[in-house]
């Protein structure tokens, strides 16, 4: 395989790769280093490549043993815990804070899920992946996935309805 032929096929997928990394890393310099690992990992497989059926599911099951790895080894201690703000520069500074706000509180909400439901929850809801590509980077039944994906966005649902009730009644 080819550099250029290799690079058309791990491009379109590379940033959600990048933000799996960031969901779990949590630092976007801890999940652009996996990022470029992952990448160089299958650079290193470019002539196996092209036997996995699915290239993307393949990369996603990579990039979250590789950021689970790193969190459990001796180097998790050192991460660095540093979000990235959300901007837009067409909207007002009052919508950017209640936009900030509510992303952080969804963010901390899913930080604090168990492990699997906080990755389905990324892989259907954010990378927008159909469950049989959730399937198999998980390794998991469908109606699993289906399962946990329910209760995950039944538990952030219901800490986002405490966040803004808080005080009434």
């Amino acid at each position: 395989m080819q550099q250029a032929e290799f690079l058309s096929m791990v491009m379109p997928f590379k940033d959600k790769l990048f933000r799996l990394a960031k969901r779990l890393l949590v630092s976007t310099e801890e999940a652009e280093d996996a990022t470029q690992e992952i990448l160089l990992k299958l650079w290193s497989k470019k002539r196996a490549i092209g036997g996995y059926r699915n290239v993307e599911a393949f990369a996603m099951t990579m990039t979250k043993n590789f950021c689970l790895d790193r969190l459990k080894s001796k180097q998790a201690g050192n991460l660095k815990l540093v979000h990235t703000n959300y901007s837009d520069n067409g909207t007002s500074l009052q919508k950017q804070v209640e936009a900030n706000d509510s992303v952080a509180w969804v963010e901390k909400i899913m930080d604090g899920l168990p492990e699997k439901q906080k990755l389905i929850l990324q892989l259907r809801d954010v990378e927008e992946y159909d469950f049989d590509e959730i399937s198999e980077i998980m390794k998991m039944q469908p109606t699993a996935i289906r399962a946990a994906l329910s209760r995950a966005r039944k538990t952030v649902r219901e800490k986002l309805m405490e966040k803004h009730s808080y005080g009434i009644g």
